[in-house]
């Protein structure tokens, strides 16, 4: 589904990324690891088109990308869902939902059932305002959002930060799903080694923006892998 080879990009004059290739399959969750500030964040932002490349190649669905801006690469199938959550406080849960409808042919935009199967709480909530909710429902709000507009591709940046532990666990069953649907590939930046290990399939580790290791996780041992995301 996804193949981003060579990709390189600047903050300013400041190089964050060196030729990083990363590829992701349908059904299968693909980590990306590493210490903070290793660039893993700013590769989920640059296949995403929240910040351009300046160099390298995404290919979606065997179609080249090129420079298209966020809410068109949107519209083509990419989900992201930011560090930080990004929902919109004042609005409901519900209207936040419905933001998703922007990529959508007119006769598909309706909330589908599977997503109140998914996140309960929201169904429960959809009349209160975002901003109201606590931080693991407004995770499950930007979950939900970025799935209304049926992503082929998505991108989840921390998605365990600031969470309570039973939140924690129902986020990595809702991914698990998703994986398991097969309808879409599935890319974890993830800093919670535990959570990340459990859900991936194929494991890429950054170190200072560029590729330090590629393996399937069944080639790896939790110890070895732990080693070297921590170096």
């Amino acid at each position: 589904m996804l193949n981003a080879s060579g990709v390189t990009l600047h903050y300013g004059q400041s190089q964050v990324l060196y030729d990083v290739d990363i590829s992701a399959k349908v059904g299968e969750v693909t980590c990306l690891m590493g210490a903070n500030g290793v660039g893993k964040t700013s590769l989920l932002k640059a296949i995403s088109g929240r910040h351009a490349r300046s160099g390298g190649d995404v290919i979606l669905d065997r179609e080249a990308l090129g420079s298209i801006p966020a809410h068109k690469l949107a519209a083509k199938g990419i989900g992201y869902v930011p560090q930080g959550r990004e929902i919109f406080p004042m609005m409901t849960v519900l209207e936040n939902l419905e933001t998703g409808f922007a990529c959508l042919p007119k006769k598909e935009r309706e909330i589908p059932d599977r997503i109140f199967e998914l996140f309960p709480v929201l169904k429960d909530m959809s009349g209160r305002r975002g901003g109201d909710l606590s931080g693991g429902q407004q995770q499950q709000l930007a979950i939900a959002r970025a799935l209304i507009a049926k992503p082929k591709l998505l991108l989840l940046d921390e998605p365990t930060e600031g969470i309570q532990p039973n939140i924690i666990q129902q986020i990595g069953r809702v991914i698990k799903a998703l994986r398991d649907e097969g309808q879409m590939a599935i890319v974890l930046v993830e800093q919670f080694f535990d959570f990340a290990y459990e859900l991936g399939d194929q494991i890429y580790v950054l170190k200072r923006g560029a590729l330090e290791l590629e393996c399937r996780k069944s080639e790896i041992s939790r110890e070895a892998l732990l080693r070297a995301v921590a170096i």
